[in-house]
């Protein structure tokens, strides 16, 4: 069975957007090319015997997995995702299948994930591994050819051509990550274009017959999967049913480009992975490391300064469950972790001296500061029987001790009884 429990409790990843697009940096011939880092083959209207060509030039030097998982543990993520291939059909492992890749293709000539796959296990890391299952930009059966359609999600390809791309490519690429790289994680498909139900429904079948706790995400397309996939960067307004999870960028791009420097703050990173926890979703967070294999500084900070307030805070996103509350709170956001002796996190982006929550039913047995275990906070519980009213009140210091996000931790008698 797959597994789930580690996926739930995990909350936080890391992406990873990295091939042979990272020497292009969003660049061709002189020119930037809009939109992403990744898509410059598609969006530059590159033709497949001049992309190839940079597969000979990428050389990735300073590439140090243990650098790089070191980063996703300090940053307090659990799990890592990386791009195996995307759409521009480039392996970046060794596959027996294919000789386009960056074993056989690049001056490098050296399997990076066979390196990852030993630092995951070392850091305690789930490795999972991202794979483009229906666009393939370099064999003609794959989908997204920019020069077939107007638009990449237009299927232009005859059934028995896609056919033959999956059994002949895809299938035996995904057999491939699941045969040399120990136990992973899951493996993350993406954008399914014209591939039907029976494709996806073996594709889960091929990767739960080879690894039966290996997840497969949702957009293996024709709603198959173990869990569910919003939108890039997407924000549920509310909890979400079921499992969720939302691949998000710390700039504009997922793949490396040298212009993008629309850097989001570590305070929005932050919030961003608070409010998804307190809707019940994942939070995938990518970088886009260079062409050499450096993990760009600017990303590097960011998830430093998140991890220090992991370190601090993290039990308030582990192994939580969303705010149980209809409503969302002006100061903050709430995750709960469940059980004979309860606890509710408040995660407060404001400081307005005195917080109350209505409709709590359970008796609180002490509230503190997660920076500040052994300080309790006073604590005031009321009940109005004519109102059928429930108040919990906790008074916080004077000062806000761990901005941008503190979190104060009630803890409580019972099963959570929320009247709201």
């Amino acid at each position: 069975m797959p597994d789930m429990q580690w996926w739930r409790e995990a909350r936080f990843g890391m992406f990873i957007h990295w091939g042979i697009y990272a020497v292009a940096a969003g660049r061709w011939k002189g020119e930037f090319v809009p939109s992403l880092g990744e898509w410059v083959m598609y969006n530059g209207k590159i033709p497949v015997e001049e992309y190839e060509k940079l597969a000979g030039q990428f050389n990735p030097v300073k590439f140090d997995a243990e650098e790089w998982v070191s980063l996703a543990d300090r940053a307090g993520m659990r799990y890592l995702t990386i791009t195996a291939k995307h759409h521009d059909g480039f392996a970046m492992f060794d596959s027996p299948s294919s000789e386009y890749d960056i074993v056989d293709a690049t001056p490098y000539a050296h399997d990076v994930m066979a390196d990852l796959a030993e630092a995951c296990e070392r850091h305690g890391i789930k490795l999972c591994f991202y794979y483009s299952q229906a666009q393939d930009w370099h064999h003609p059966g794959g989908e997204g050819h920019w020069d077939r359609a107007d638009n990449w999600h237009t299927k232009t390809v005859a059934e028995e051509e896609f056919a033959a791309y999956l059994e002949e490519k895809a299938k035996p690429q995904v057999r491939e990550l699941l045969t040399q790289y120990g136990p992973i994680g899951l493996i993350w498909f993406d954008t399914p274009v014209a591939i039907n139900p029976e494709q996806s429904q073996s594709l889960v079948d091929l990767v739960h017959e080879l690894q039966p706790k290996c997840l497969v995400n949702g957009r293996v397309g024709n709603e198959k999967g173990d869990y569910s996939s919003l939108g890039d960067n997407q924000i549920p307004r509310g909890p979400v049913k079921g499992d969720w999870e939302t691949p998000a960028t710390i700039n504009d791009t997922w793949g490396f480009k040298v212009d993008d420097e629309n850097w989001k703050s570590t305070e929005t990173l932050l919030k961003l992975l608070v409010d998804l926890a307190s809707k019940g979703v994942n939070y995938l967070l990518n970088v886009g490391p260079t062409a050499e294999g450096i993990i760009p500084p600017e990303s590097v900070r960011r998830l430093e300064e998140i991890g220090a307030w992991m370190d601090v805070n993290g039990e308030a996103i582990y192994a939580t469950q969303p705010n149980p509350w209809p409503w969302e709170f002006e100061w903050g956001r709430v995750t709960v972790k469940p059980g004979p002796s309860g606890k509710l996190f408040l995660h407060m982006y404001e400081w307005p001296g005195c917080v109350s929550i209505a409709g709590l039913c359970n008796t609180v047995t002490r509230a503190t500061l997660l920076s500040d275990p052994d300080a309790e906070l006073h604590v005031a519980q009321t009940y109005e029987p004519q109102a059928k009213l429930h108040m919990l009140s906790v008074d916080l210091p004077a000062e806000c001790p761990d901005e941008p996000v503190t979190v104060v931790q009630v803890e409580f008698e019972g099963e959570l009884e929320v009247d709201a």
